[in-house]
């Protein structure tokens, strides 16, 4: 699908006429690249434009600052930033941060390819399976993947492309990932490799907690104006063409 430019820019000028709500300039954290969430040389992604255009709402300008996700909570912490994409399990509210509404979710699943015919409900169904992922996931999931490191089936790369690969080739029986960032990568191998994509499972291991993904503002007001732009391009429809954007 591809989106309307001139209807995007539309909305969002509609949007930011809606209100004199004095405008600000907010610095944001955001993490490194999380294609299609975060593309940090563009500023931009499903991330960064949803947070851009709930801001533009009430007329706030957002520039992005980039740091490794676990960074993210020092910047808001030494007053780096005026704001951050996510506490990354650090109570912010003990150094004044506001929590607003998530912008996006990050929803990661177990992936497998259908013709293996493998069922993942419980840790003990990843026995003798090797998973890649991100780095770093096997401290967010200890209960799963901690046999898996330490019989040495695991591995953390931050190649999206790279884990997707391992996957189709045979050489890893499952990727954990996040299942919009899969379906991307799996578009742009298509696209630019000519690769075709496989029939997949998708095995949900865990609740998705969306309090994990809240912005935190410093600025009680700003965090308030957010909120109010983030329902008001749900609204209006322009949330869901944003993640039309990059998905599609």
């Amino acid at each position: 699908m591809v989106v309307n430019a001139k209807k995007l820019l539309l909305l969002v000028t509609l949007s930011m006429l809606i209100t004199m709500t004095k405008a600000s300039d907010v610095v944001m954290a955001f993490s490194l690249d999380i294609p299609p969430y975060i593309f940090q040389e563009q500023n931009r992604g499903i991330e960064i434009d949803i947070i851009s255009a709930a801001l533009a709402v009430k007329g706030h300008l957002l520039i992005p600052k980039y740091f490794p996700l676990g960074r993210i909570p020092w910047a808001f912490r030494n007053n780096s930033v005026d704001a951050v994409m996510g506490d990354m399990g650090t109570d912010l509210s003990t150094f004044g941060g506001a929590y607003a509404n998530p912008a996006v979710i990050y929803n990661n699943v177990f992936i497998t390819l259908k013709k293996n015919k493998l069922v993942i409900k419980k840790p003990k169904d990843l026995d003798n399976l090797t998973v890649v992922s991100f780095q770093g996931a096997e401290k967010r999931y200890p209960q799963w993947l901690k046999k898996v490191k330490n019989e040495k089936r695991f591995y953390g790369v931050s190649s999206q492309l790279k884990q997707i690969k391992l996957l189709t080739s045979g050489h890893y029986d499952v990727v954990l990932s996040d299942h919009h960032i899969y379906k991307y990568f799996v578009n742009k191998l298509e696209f630019l490799e000519n690769i075709p994509s496989e029939d997949i499972d998708k095995h949900k291991f865990t609740e998705v907690n969306a309090d994990d993904y809240r912005p935190v503002f410093r600025d009680y007001n700003i965090r308030d104006d957010f909120d109010f732009g983030l329902r008001h391009i749900k609204k209006q429809g322009l949330y869901q063409e944003i993640y039309d954007h990059y998905i599609q």
